[in-house]
């Protein structure tokens, strides 16, 4: 899936392309990342050199593609074609080239180069080329519109094919041209040349200010540790400004996604990296505490502003998501606790939020502007336990924690994740950040009452909360439900009958509905709990043992573990988790590495009968098999699977047309396997293993 091509490194300083650009002493000294990952129909290639960071994103099949996705300023450009009745296979023709150049203005721009073939096409129709904020693409190749002012009209001259504009405040310029070397211009067509084949060199520019890279020990304490194609993925994504939580989707600032990405990379990331990313979360704090879960900038914070009358492209950031507000007290004591940073914990608090120049207040006084929302929105439950009073969505907002496509929670109100496990979390650490006496410069006399009630109240939540959640589904019941459900969707019924045994089957809800009731979907987000929380061995041992059976009856398949199983919900929700949905029956990578990180640190406790703890042990065992078999994929969104000649195979997410969308060959939190290790014992599994 994955090819490494840092054997380009040492010709790349040479293949600034563009005539009478010259390469600085910066561009030609630093050493260039550039690797390739091949993701069903998709082929990702990646560059960053110096001030030039781009991924070039060839989509094969009836319906090319062709997109360069930059990080600063989340940016992009890229063209779609028309559809054909042909096949029509990118191939990549040598390395990327790092391009700098001016804009008619004299402004910088950075971007790529690269000479790609197309065969199986005898004639390529341009639809659209879209040159804009990375956002515009994604909604442009999903809806298949764009904001007023964006659409550009080709020039053509000969063979060359070249896109201009300027960004809608007019301070930056992006460029996308097609030089086609095999082949013939005719209009809006590209014509194969006798031997059926397009070849074209693709240039696309940004003017969007180039991010500063984190790289080698800057990033990682050990850097020649782990993974090789995790690291690549993760220094393509992490910068002194921010991390990016995927490319080329998501090529900017998501708080979830850094918060739990630290979480879990920290004890592989670099002191400095950490501090980071902590200080890009608390940089973009709301006034009352909230964690912003996206940034707007570049074009779409244009746009943005536009609709409030501002010709500007001035940030702007969304604060539309819950559970994110109750992952940075976690993080921050994680962190700020540890024996790497006890002793410099004070000096981060004191310095301050983005850096000397930026006059935002301190780090310790953002944090505990979270801290007070935390406490504030935790309290109501704490004095009145009952279900009016758990963390719901937002008013007019259908979704609130990672689970964010429209059906990801089955409609429901109350996000298992946030209130069993990540609010408990948020306020144990707030108790033990209140503890170590390093908040005390930054509370007022009158809230230390507040913040010294905290472990009360997270003792309260840890054990009201979660038994709201509980689902019990009698054992004929749930017999029935996996045969219909393994009949339907055309897999085998046996393994996950012989797990089920003569038991009722209980397991949590994916979500209650907001007047209580239970979305009686099986999910994958015990893993939080496990990570963060302390069950009772009983209950731990139950909802362990309900996720590792094999699907349908658990979660666990020859293709991963999927995030949702819903045999035993009503077919009305069983339509909107199937292997074509975001948030159905798929694989998402992370979800595997918190489960396996929760397993680990549930196993360290003391205090579990030698029972349960075995059957932890097995359990891990055995998730760490399906991790193993899965490999190849480690690095991406998500992907799903088929069911065929007696195995699952594992299907990249986006290669069939009923997908709801394509998947990030590069994830931010999918490269957490460099902190999260397999038990020694574990043995090895290929791919398409049965369950």
């Amino acid at each position: 899936m994955r090819n490494g091509i840092s054997s380009w490194a040492g010709p790349l300083a040479a293949l600034f392309c563009l005539a009478g650009t010259v390469p600085t002493a910066a561009a030609t000294t630093t050493h260039p990342l550039a690797f390739v990952v091949h993701q069903g129909r998709f082929l990702n290639a990646f560059l960053r050199q110096g001030p030039v960071a781009g991924d070039l994103v060839l989509r094969s099949g009836p319906d090319p593609r062709l997109i360069i996705a930059f990080p600063a300023g989340d940016s992009g450009v890229g063209v779609w074609f028309e559809p054909q009745a042909h096949w029509a296979s990118w191939h990549l023709l040598g390395p990327l080239r790092p391009v700098r150049a001016k804009d008619g203005h004299g402004r910088p721009l950075y971007g790529l180069s690269a000479e790609v073939q197309l065969s199986g096409a005898p004639v390529l129709r341009i639809r659209q080329a879209v040159l804009s904020s990375i956002r515009v693409l994604r909604d442009y190749g999903s809806l298949g519109r764009l904001p007023p002012g964006i659409a550009t009209a080709p020039a053509v001259a000969g063979r060359r094919i070249a896109w201009s504009r300027e960004r809608l405040d007019g301070q930056v310029s992006y460029r996308l041209t097609l030089q086609v070397l095999h082949g013939r211009v005719r209009g809006n067509r590209i014509l194969a040349d006798h031997a059926g084949v397009i070849r074209l060199r693709v240039t696309g520019l940004t003017g969007e200010p180039p991010l500063r890279p984190l790289a080698g020990r800057q990033l990682l304490r050990h850097p020649a540790a782990g993974s090789i194609a995790a690291r690549e993925t993760l220094t393509f994504l992490a910068y002194r400004e921010k991390f990016l939580a995927g490319s080329w989707r998501f090529d900017t600032y998501f708080g979830r996604d850094t918060l739990m990405s630290v979480r879990l990379l920290m004890p592989a990331l670099a002191a400095g990296a950490i501090d980071d990313a902590l200080d890009s979360v608390l940089e973009r704090l709301s006034a009352d505490g909230q964690v912003a879960h996206e940034e707007d900038i570049g074009e779409e914070a244009a746009l943005e502003n536009l609709k409030h009358g501002v010709r500007s492209a001035a940030p702007t950031y969304t604060y539309l998501m819950i559970d994110e507000n109750y992952m940075l007290a976690p993080d921050a004591a994680a962190w700020l606790l540890s024996p790497r940073e006890r002793t410099r914990a004070a000096a981060f608090l004191a310095a301050p939020v983005g850096g000397p120049q930026a006059r935002r207040g301190s780090h310790g006084a953002a944090l505990v502007r979270n801290l007070r929302f935390v406490l504030q929105s935790a309290t109501p439950f704490a004095r009145a336990p009952s279900v009016a009073h758990l963390i719901g969505l937002k008013p007019g907002v259908p979704v609130g924690d990672w689970r964010d496509s429209n059906t990801g929670l089955g409609g429901g109100h109350y996000p298992y994740d946030v209130n069993a496990a990540l609010v408990p979390a948020a306020l144990e650490a707030t108790a033990r950040l209140y503890a170590s006496g390093l908040l005390d410069p930054y509370l007022t006399a009158s809230e230390r009452a507040r913040f010294a009630a905290a472990a009360r109240l997270a003792r309260i939540w840890s054990r009201r909360a979660p038994p709201l959640f509980r689902v019990t589904v009698p054992n004929a019941a749930a017999v029935q439900d996996v045969r219909h459900y393994s009949a339907a969707d055309g897999i085998p019924a046996q393994p996950a009958l012989q797990a089920l045994g003569r038991a009722a089957v209980t397991f949590p809800a994916l979500s209650l509905s907001r007047a209580g009731r239970p979305i009686p979907v099986l999910q994958s987000d015990i893993g939080y709990l496990l990570l963060f929380g302390k069950p009772a061995a009983g209950d731990l041992d139950r909802l362990v043992a309900a996720v590792m059976r094999p699907f349908p009856a658990g979660l666990i398949t020859g293709a991963g573990l999927v995030v949702a199983d819903p045999a035993f919900a009503p077919q009305s929700l069983q339509r909107e988790f199937t292997r074509h949905a975001y948030h159905g029956t798929v694989v998402w990578s992370w979800q595997q590495a918190l489960l396996a990180a929760g397993l680990a640190r549930q196993l360290r406790r003391t205090d579990l009968p030698p029972a349960v703890r075995a059957r932890l042990r097995a359990a891990e065992h055995t998730l760490w098999r399906v991790i193993d078999a899965t490999r190849s994929m480690a690095n991406t969104e998500l992907w799903s699977w088929d069911y065929r000649a007696g195995r699952y195979h594992i299907r990249p997410f986006g290669s069939a047309s009923s997908d709801a969308s394509e998947a990030d060959a590069a994830q931010l939190w999918s490269t957490v396997y460099l902190a999260i290790r397999p038990p020694r014992n574990v043995g090895h599994a290929r791919a398409g293993a049965r369950p």
